[in-house]
């Protein structure tokens, strides 16, 4: 046989096909990385905002980013304010949190404010009478993204998921800010089954293990087509493309 009819054809559409998908897979790598940057950055500040006393509710309202800051506030009649029930998780307990609304004399617009858990296992609530009276509250402000499309509807008065125009049709307020209050002091202070918190930030930051998963196909795609390349090389093949295995036969 000669050296022209054993030459190897090297695989010009594997390694295209292989080199594309590189590409993809580092470039979704890299995009994670970027991700957890960002995500980090997002932690950094929120934690550095909370970490501030407590302003007015004018002048943190007035900030380009008023997310996650403290703020002292008067929510008149706050302590037998009506309320709506979402249902939640606290610690690993079931529960619920009282959500009732805000309308500070010192600012035009009206908040929802959660006023903290409850325990599944409390059955009493706290009374309910219209009044006006001063109620100072220190609160931190959150944003509140709209329900998924997967929640559950409301029963029985009852929410299971953290709709703002929902509650604020059922707690009778028009056109409430769009961040909620996180009362961090109580509402009825001698009622001591109401928990006042800020649960904590919704932030699942779990890009570097998407980073490197990304980059770990990458280099098994590198190392897959080492294996197939060599193997392709060491098959010589004729003129007229069969393997030197396949004419011996």
């Amino acid at each position: 046989m000669t050296a022209e009819a054993t030459r190897t054809r090297f695989p010009y559409g594997l390694t295209i096909v292989c080199l594309l998908a590189l590409v993809l897979l580092c470039g979704l790598g890299t995009w994670q990385v970027q991700r957890m940057q960002w995500k980090n950055g997002l932690i950094d500040q929120a934690e550095a905002a909370a970490a501030l006393p407590p302003a007015s509710i004018a002048s943190v309202m007035a900030l380009d980013d008023p997310a996650f800051r403290k703020v002292a506030i008067d929510c008149p009649g706050l302590a037998t304010a009506p309320y709506v029930e979402l249902q939640t998780i606290h610690d690993g307990e079931p529960g619920v949190r009282m959500i009732s609304a805000c309308r500070p004399a010192d600012f035009p617009t009206a908040f929802l404010i959660d006023r903290g858990f409850v325990s599944e296992t409390i059955f009493a609530r706290p009374p309910v009478a219209a009044s006006t009276a001063s109620f100072p509250v220190v609160a931190e402000l959150r944003e509140t993204p709209p329900p998924g499309p997967m929640a559950l509807p409301v029963d029985k008065g009852r929410f299971f998921a953290r709709d703002m125009a929902g509650m604020a049709r059922a707690l009778g307020v028009a056109d409430p800010d769009p961040n909620t209050l996180f009362a961090l002091t109580s509402s009825n202070p001698e009622w001591q089954a109401l928990q006042p918190s800020a649960p904590p930030a919704a932030f699942s930051n779990n890009h570097l293990g998407y980073a490197l998963t990304w980059f770990g196909l990458a280099l098994a795609l590198v190392g897959f087509y080492i294996v197939l390349l060599r193997k392709t090389l060491k098959q010589p093949r004729s003129a007229s493309g069969t393997t030197g295995k396949e004419e011996s036969s």
